[in-house]
């Protein structure tokens, strides 16, 4: 199964994230975020936003 932005949809075709993909933990389940995305809201994943606030 591939890997899905939890953001944008985007799929990368391994099962596990690529090293340039983020993963955050948000009210216990695992969300799993491009290297697009992550580089769009880094400063909202630094203040440990939900992605929700993004």
């Amino acid at each position: 199964m591939p890997t899905t932005c939890d953001f944008c949809g985007r799929t990368a075709p391994e099962e596990v994230p690529p090293l340039t993909w983020s993963t955050s933990v948000e009210r216990g389940r695992t969300r799993v975020f491009c290297e697009t995305c992550s580089r769009e809201h880094l400063r909202a994943m630094e203040s440990k936003l939900d992605s929700e606030w993004w």
